[in-house]
């Protein structure tokens, strides 16, 4: 199946990249364009999906907060972070967006194996949990990857946030994802130094391997 692989470096205004996407689920509609995984950055901005509350934003600084129509509840947006966007088409595969989901987890699971991070996901909270690195346990474990989606028509669209080297404070703001007394991490607090070209290119491989189990 052909998948049009997108890679952006500079800032994507966040609104626009959501109407970016709801324009392409609707040419996967009517099969004039092909499905996408997009990768891209979005400037500081908080996004709340439609599952969060208010009370997830802790303090309010000076980084805008959206509404907007993916799963999920609060999470951060901003410079060092890779954002990867998943317009696949499951009425080509198996309908079942929780399996789908398990595939972006398993693949960004995979990637972090390879520098020997350990992590783990947990049943009640979507996302990718370090739990360790070069075989040395942490006390508690620390959110690294976030995912919300949304689908139409069995079109899926949003994705996945991974943190490369953010400005790890901007989460301090809000209870990310919804959940308390949890730490976000990085590759950089892990001490591991990629670039985002690197990232891109070997998380695609992994999940585009990852994604042909779909059947």
């Amino acid at each position: 199946m052909n998948i049009e692989i997108k890679k952006q470096y500079n800032f994507v205004d966040y609104e626009k990249s959501v109407e970016f996407m709801k324009s392409r689920v609707s040419e996967i509609i009517v099969e004039s364009k092909e499905e996408l995984i997009w990768f891209l950055n979005h400037d500081h901005i908080y996004t709340q999906g439609t599952s969060a509350s208010k009370n997830e934003i802790l303090k309010k600084n000076k980084i805008k907060i959206v509404k907007t129509n993916r799963g999920g509840k609060t999470t951060y947006h901003g410079p060092g972070q890779r954002i990867i966007y998943f317009i696949i088409n499951l009425n080509k595969r198996k309908k079942d967006i929780r399996q789908f989901i398990s595939i972006i987890e398993m693949s960004l699971m995979e990637f972090l194996n390879m520098y020997n991070v350990d992590c783990a996901t947990y049943k009640n909270r979507v996302g990718i949990w370090v739990t360790g690195k070069n075989g040395k346990k942490f006390s508690k474990e620390e959110k690294i990857g976030a995912i919300g989606l949304r689908l139409k028509n069995w079109i899926t669209y949003h994705g996945l946030s991974f943190n490369i080297n953010p400005d790890m404070k901007n989460y301090k703001y809000i209870n990310a994802c919804g959940l308390e007394n949890f730490r976000n991490t990085s590759l950089k607090e892990l001490g591991i130094n990629i670039n985002e070209q690197r990232f891109d290119e070997e998380f695609s491989q992994i999940f585009l391997k990852n994604l042909n189990s779909l059947k």
